[in-house]
C-alpha cells in the first residue's frame, strides 16, 4: 500500500482549520513555504519525512495521525476521531448517528467482497 498523499493533504487541511490556523500560519510554525502547504494539502506534492514531521509538530500531532489513511493498522487512530466527533453531540444526535453507522455498517458488510 503506498502512501495517499490526497488523504494526507485533507487530514493537514482539517487539522489546520480546526485549529484556526491559515496556511499563512502553518507554513510558519511548520517552517515551510505557504505554496507547499497549498500543494500538500491539495496532494499535488510529495511529502518528505522531515516536511511529514515538522507538519505534525506544527499541528500538534503525531505522524500517524497524518498517514493514517496509508497506513493498515491505525484503528486507533480512525476510533479516536470518532470520538472527538462525537464528544459535542446531543443525544438526539447520537441517536441519528448511531443508527446511520448501524446501517452503513450493515451495507458495507453486505456489499463487501469476502476477505
Amino acid at each position: 500500500m503506498g502512501l495517499d498523499y490526497q488523504a494526507i493533504g485533507t487530514r493537514v487541511r482539517r487539522l489546520r482549520k480546526s485549529k484556526g490556523l491559515t496556511q499563512q500560519a502553518l507554513a510558519e510554525l511548520a517552517e515551510q513555504e505557504p505554496s507547499n502547504i497549498s500543494h500538500i494539502e491539495r496532494g499535488a506534492t510529495k511529502l518528505s519525512l522531515p516536511t511529514l514531521i515538522s507538519l505534525a509538530n506544527a499541528l500538534d500531532v503525531t505522524a500517524d495521525q497524518l498517514l493514517c489513511d496509508s497506513l493498515p493498522a491505525s484503528q486507533s487512530i480512525f476510533q479516536r476521531e470518532a470520538e472527538q466527533l462525537l464528544a459535542d453531540c446531543s443525544h438526539w444526535e447520537l441517536q441519528i448517528i448511531t443508527e446511520t453507522i448501524r446501517s452503513l455498517k450493515a451495507s458495507l458488510r453486505k456489499a463487501a467482497p469476502e476477505q
